[in-house]
């Protein structure tokens, strides 16, 4: 079966230099928790994926790194375009999946739900990407961990009721649990299983 890149959506026009580009900022999300950075890096990405969220999974996934996604995105044409670009299995048992987009207002599934890896492998854990409303000018979150000097406060919207007692309860994990990417437009903004919440307000 011949596939028609024009009907499923491009993936990278150049896939060499542009996954460096973009695993080099998803690293810098995730080793300096709370800032924002932008992904830098344009994709064709189908209805239902943030852009950043698409070069994210461009990027980090393959054929062995099986993905969740809700059912309405698996069913549909994200499903195809990550099939197609990826080669990645879509799995619907979260506890299974390498890596994970979820909905930040909806209610399920909880981050306790993906794989949190083990005491051999802790770095087999899930990497949930999270789709939320903003970085910004949320409920504001005050964090501290490796990569933040002293305090940093973020204020994401667009997340559920009780997302950051999920992580709390994620980082009490550490060394094991989730590593989170929230993820608007072409942004992301890393919470890696290391770091605490030390306030809300």
């Amino acid at each position: 079966m011949v596939h028609d890149d024009t009907l499923i959506g491009a993936g990278f026009a150049d896939p060499v230099f542009q996954s460096q580009g973009a695993f080099r900022a998803l690293l810098a999300a995730l080793s300096e928790p709370g800032l924002a950075c932008d992904i830098g890096i344009s994709v064709e990405a189908p209805a239902g994926l943030e852009p950043a969220t698409a070069v994210a999974l461009l990027t980090l996934a393959d054929y062995e790194t099986p993905i969740w996604l809700p059912a309405a995105l698996r069913d549909g044409p994200v499903g195809a375009w990550l099939r197609f670009h990826c080669g990645a299995a879509l799995v619907d048992d979260p506890a299974r999946a390498a890596f994970a987009v979820i909905d930040g207002v909806a209610t399920e599934p909880k981050l306790a739900a993906f794989n949190a890896g083990d005491d051999q492998f802790p770095d087999r854990s899930t990497t949930v990407l999270v789709q939320c409303g903003g970085l910004a000018g949320g409920e504001a979150v005050t964090l501290e961990g490796p990569g933040i000097p002293g305090q940093r406060v973020v204020a994401p919207t667009g997340l559920r009721a009780g997302f950051w007692a999920e992580v709390e309860d994620n980082a009490a994990l550490y060394p094991l649990g989730v590593d989170l990417l929230l993820v608007q437009g072409a942004q992301v903004l890393g919470l890696p299983r290391s770091t605490q919440i030390v306030e809300t307000r």
